[in-house]
């Protein structure tokens, strides 16, 4: 009897002792069950769903650095980057004080000299001698700002002339330029926007309707604008105009003041009409002059249609025969004060006196726009 209760006894502490690790094993199972659950929400789609194997989602694109050097700009920003895919630009940024000028040698005979080394130019700052850090003779594209006059004026032959010599202008560019059109009569407006294809460029303005006023200074201003959103470092805006301002917002102080801010350069064609005897109005000439001048550039006021399809032609030939020039201003201090700039040219042995045609200065500011 004693030995049949001590079994019974053996027999409960050995079921009471599995049914305690029963319990405890059930309790880490269910324990472990709801950590799961709770750590499960917090993945984010990017880390669930699978990847490309050429793409992580955990890296975010950054715009690549541009290849060029800083562009002249008086606010001395540096940009860099490209398109993306869906076609909007990406910019970085950064306030630098380097200056960089487009700079035109040409010698006695007015023909543009190019292949001159470094050391042949030297730059002033204020009279102050200044260190060249870049220096650049590529055939590089451009960008061009296209500002063509469609007021009541240029009717009849003058756009038919100025249109064909344009076309001089665009056989002779650099075949990677590209092109934004801007027509202007008593308000501007974009013809075209960004292309590389100069023919339609050209067949845009023969459909155009030539009628009403001459805002000159908005077109030259929206044009600049465009230019400066452009893909090559290069910029330029060519005016095509045969008369003076007589309808824009923007005055002529304002948009010099652009010029001298930007780093784009002008040229100006003013067209005449076939009568010899016909001329621009001498203040039309004087505007466009100035204009040019602030940026750097170069007016032209040709008499005949020979001597405008030459003009075209030797502005597309500047264009590709240009030097950039960069440097840092000694002491630079960001207080918004006017800078004038000299650059010297000494020729090599052989040739003779040289002309340097480049913008007359900056602003010290490195806010970026």
């Amino acid at each position: 009897m004693k030995v049949q209760r001590r079994t019974q006894v053996r027999l409960a502490l050995f079921l009471g002792l599995a049914f305690t690790v029963a319990a405890a094993f059930l309790h880490i199972l269910v324990t472990a069950q709801g950590a799961q659950t709770t750590t499960a929400p917090q993945q984010t789609p990017a880390t669930t769903a699978t990847p490309a194997p050429s793409q992580s989602p955990l890296i975010q694109p950054v715009p690549a650095p541009s290849s060029s050097p800083a562009r002249s700009q008086p606010q001395q920003q540096q940009r860099a980057g490209g398109q993306t895919g869906g076609g909007n630009d990406e910019h970085l940024i950064i306030n630098t004080d380097l200056i960089t000028l487009t700079v035109t040698v040409t010698d006695p005979m007015g023909r543009y000299v190019s292949g001159l080394q470094k050391n042949a130019f030297s730059v002033l700052d204020e009279n102050q001698p200044q260190a060249i850090e870049f220096f650049s003779d590529d055939d590089a594209p451009v960008s061009v700002g296209v500002v063509f006059d469609v007021s009541g004026s240029m009717s009849g032959e003058k756009i038919s002339r100025a249109r064909q010599a344009l076309r001089h202008f665009i056989e002779t560019s650099h075949d990677r330029d590209e092109y934004f059109l801007i027509g202007f009569n008593q308000r501007a407006q974009l013809l075209m926007d960004r292309t590389s294809d100069g023919e339609a460029v050209l067949n845009k303005l023969t459909f155009v309707d030539t009628h009403g006023s001459t805002a000159l200074y908005d077109a030259t201003y929206l044009g600049v604008e465009k230019v400066t959103r452009g893909r090559h470092p290069k910029r330029a805006i060519l005016i095509i105009s045969d008369g003076q301002d007589n309808n824009s917002r923007y005055t002529f102080s304002e948009v010099r003041r652009l010029l001298r801010e930007s780093d784009v350069v002008v040229y100006a064609v003013g067209i005449n009409s076939a009568d010899p005897t016909s001329t621009l109005d001498s203040e039309g000439e004087g505007v466009l002059t100035e204009l040019a001048a602030a940026s750097g550039g170069h007016a032209f006021f040709p008499r005949t249609s020979a001597e405008m399809d030459e003009v075209f032609e030797k502005i597309a030939v500047e264009l590709r025969h240009q030097y950039s020039i960069g440097y840092r201003p000694n002491n630079f201090v960001n207080n918004g004060h006017w800078h004038h700039i000299k650059i010297k040219v000494t020729p090599p042995r052989g040739l003779p006196r040289l002309s340097v045609r480049n913008k007359p200065g900056y602003y010290a500011i490195t806010n970026p726009r």
